[in-house]
């Protein structure tokens, strides 16, 4: 399908993107990769009337460290993520997830800041950067904000990004030492996860002293899995793992759709907690 007439930019700098940003208003939306904007345009579900191609800033691209943390670049592709040796290093449930994203030709072009930008909640990335008790950095026309993954997503398809504010960069906390798995199910193969999980875990002594369980498609946005959370301090095996794992959808909302019910996403949810689990944690 044809999509819908609309103006063209291709700012050079931050400040030249958030300045059209600021100009547009709602009317503008953000090019980036291009793999979740172009199919919504081919489709006409959104309309802008300005289009702003951030894929030429050289600055949103990379991967560095800054003490305790990784900070990569918003426009940094699914490919250079997963083949990046700090990400893998420092930050290895992030390189997992990614390398599971759609196919090689997605994973060129995709970027990590616009999956998160783009905000489905049935995406993997997202869930996994709550996981890691991620940040995410947006400049806009007062400056730079830092916003925790946390209150980042809220609601369907929509983040705390203001209309003039341009997502920059994606800030993780290194988990060396951590256990890590993702697991999703899907029915076809690239097809959307129709639930995932996302799971860390740290141990001391044989048991798991702490775990970070993200939820992929479970509500209107990713969630994190609290009551298993605290259920998994001091599991030492699969038994007590997969009682914990019982309690992976309390406080979710898990949608109907021609894929699932709520009720079928409820126990992927639980089913997948606990092999997610049991793999990060070497008990499997």
């Amino acid at each position: 399908m044809i999509p819908p007439a609309f103006e063209y930019a291709r700012p050079q700098t931050v400040e030249e993107a958030v300045r059209l940003l600021g100009e547009a208003g709602d009317e503008a939306k953000v090019l980036a990769g291009g793999q979740s904007l172009l199919p919504l345009l081919r489709l006409r579900l959104a309309f802008p009337e300005l289009v702003v191609d951030v894929g030429r800033i050289p600055a949103l691209r990379g991967v560095r460290e800054d003490g305790d943390a990784l900070v990569i670049g918003a426009l940094t592709t699914h490919h250079d993520v997963i083949c990046d040796p700090l990400v893998r290093r420092h930050a290895g449930l992030l390189a997992a997830a990614t390398a599971t994203v759609a196919d090689p030709a997605v994973r060129h072009r995709g970027t990590l800041g616009g999956s998160l930008a783009h905000a489905d909640p049935a995406g993997d990335l997202p869930a996994v950067v709550l996981a890691l008790d991620g940040e995410l950095v947006a400049a806009g026309p007062n400056g730079r904000r830092t916003v925790p993954a946390r209150e980042f997503f809220v609601d369907y398809l929509q983040s705390a990004l203001d209309p003039d504010e341009l997502l920059i960069e994606v800030r993780v906390p290194k988990t060396d030492g951590w256990g890590f798995h993702y697991e999703k199910f899907h029915r076809v193969a690239q097809d959307w996860a129709i639930v995932g999980v996302a799971a860390l875990v740290r141990r001391e002594n044989g048991r798991i002293a702490e775990a970070r369980v993200g939820l992929t498609n479970m509500g209107a946005t990713p969630l994190r899995a609290s009551a298993a959370e605290a259920a998994l301090a001091g599991a030492d095996g699969p038994g007590p793992v997969a009682r914990a794992a019982g309690a992976a959808a309390e406080g979710t909302r898990p949608g109907q759709d021609a894929s699932a019910s709520p009720e079928y996403r409820t126990h992927l949810a639980r089913v997948l907690t606990e092999r997610a689990v049991l793999t990060a944690a070497g008990m499997g």
